[in-house]
C-alpha cells in the first residue's frame, strides 16, 4: 500500500466527507493504491481502560482496531489525514488514535530514549493534513496560537518520524459560499499526494 487516509469525521453529508470524496477520486485517477481509515465509521474507541493503558509500556493492547491501524501506518509512504479543526485542536477521536495505535516498543511506533522519544514511523515520507474550521485560517495561525501545526504537527507527528508534513485548512467554512467550498473541492481534487 502507498497511502494511507486517516478520515476523522461523524457526519456524512459534511464538507469534511466531500474533501475525503475528493481525495479519493483523485488517488483512484492517478492509480495510487491506498486504504482508508474512517474512525467513527469503524466504531473506533478512542479512550482506555486500566486494561488496555496497563499494556502500553509492553506495546500490548487488547484492541484489534489498534494493530490493525499501526499495521497500516508501518506499510504505507504517505498519510492523509481529513478531520474538522474544533476548538483549536484535532478532534478528541483522533487525538485518542494517537494515544491508543502510538505503542512503545520495539517494532511498533515509537521508543522511548534518555532524551525522549525516538519515531520508528520514518517509513511516512510525505503527510497531509487536510483541515476545516470556523475561523479564518489567518486567525488560527496569528491568533489562536497554530496548535494544529505547532503541536500535531511539528511536534507529535515529527516526533513519531513522519516527514515532508503539509497543512492545508480551508478556514471560515461556516460562512463560505457553494462556490468557495466548490473551488476549493477542485484544488483537492488536482492536488499530487506524492
Amino acid at each position: 500500500m502507498d497511502t494511507l487516509i486517516i478520515y476523522c469525521h461523524p457526519y456524512p453529508q459534511s464538507f469534511n466527507h466531500a474533501v475525503l470524496e475528493k481525495v479519493q477520486s483523485n488517488l483512484n485517477s492517478q492509480g495510487v493504491n491506498y486504504q482508508l481509515i474512517d474512525l467513527y465509521a469503524e466504531h473506533f474507541n478512542p479512550t482506555y481502560s486500566a486494561k488496555e493503558l496497563s499494556l502500553y509500556h509492553a506495546g500490548g493492547t487488547t484492541d484489534p482496531l489498534v494493530r490493525k491501524y499501526l499495521a497500516l501506518l508501518k506499510s504505507c509512504q504517505t498519510v492523509i489525514f481529513i478531520m474538522p479543526y474544533w476548538w483549536n485542536d484535532i478532534p478528541g477521536m483522533l487525538k485518542g488514535f494517537i494515544d491508543k495505535v502510538m505503542k512503545e516498543g520495539v517494532d511498533q511506533s515509537h521508543t522511548v530514549t534518555k532524551t525522549g522519544v525516538k519515531g520508528a514511523l520514518t517509513n511516512v515520507k510525505h503527510c497531509y493534513v487536510l483541515t476545516t474550521s470556523t475561523s479564518p485560517t489567518w486567525y488560527i495561525r496569528f491568533f489562536l496560537g497554530n496548535a494544529i501545526k505547532k503541536i500535531f504537527i511539528n511536534k507529535t507527528l515529527k516526533q513519531l518520524g513522519f516527514s515532508n508534513i503539509s497543512w492545508q485548512n480551508f478556514g471560515g467554512i461556516t460562512n463560505s459560499s457553494l462556490a468557495k467550498r466548490n473551488k476549493y473541492l477542485d484544488k483537492v481534487a488536482r492536488q499530487t499526494f506524492k
